[in-house]
Formats: structure tokens, sequence, C-alpha cells
């Protein structure tokens, strides 16, 4: 677990490709990529990971729409269901 100080994990956006990179006191480092469906300028963002995962645990879908501003606004996540969801939820985001 990321220690309490250490809950921020970085989002970086480019064309079709979401990295997913966290960091550790220890200097440990862990990085994912995932495939997403974006397209626009590379961006990146950070968040505290337990309010990240809060959201995503309350949407029931398996897919989420996070629509982003740009690195320094918050995030509003929803639940990518036809492209409509009824909650909304709003992340703010923090500097690493």
């Amino acid at each position: 677990m990321i220690a309490e100080k250490y809950r921020g994990i970085r989002l970086a956006l480019s064309e079709g490709t979401l990295t997913i990179s966290s960091n550790n006191p220890d200097q440990e480092e862990a990085i994912d990529e995932l495939e997403v469906d974006y397209t626009g300028e590379s961006t990146e963002i950070g968040f505290n990971v337990t309010y990240l995962l809060d959201v995503l645990g309350a949407i029931n879908t398996e897919c989420a729409r996070v629509v982003l501003k740009d690195g320094n606004s918050s995030a509003l996540v929803t639940p990518d269901v036809n492209g409509e969801g009824s909650s909304k939820y709003v992340v703010m985001p923090m500097r690493l």
C-alpha cells in the first residue's frame, strides 16, 4: 500500500494511450500503460489514488468517461453507458 504521504499517481495521456505511474519513498516505481479512446494534445495530471479509486468503485460499469480540461483542473468522471451516465463525480488534481 502506498504510504499516507505518497498517495499520488501520475496519469499521462497521449493519442490512444494512458500511462499510469506511481513512486514511493523507497524510490520504487510502478508504471502501467492502457489503451484508451483519447484524441487530443498530450497532457499529464496527478491524483490522490484513494479518491480516484473511491469514484471508480462507485461506478457500476466496466468503462468510465473522464473529462479533463487541462492538467491543473478537476476531472469529471461518469459511467460510460452509451455515452450517458446519471452519476457524475468530480476529482480534484494534486501536484506531484
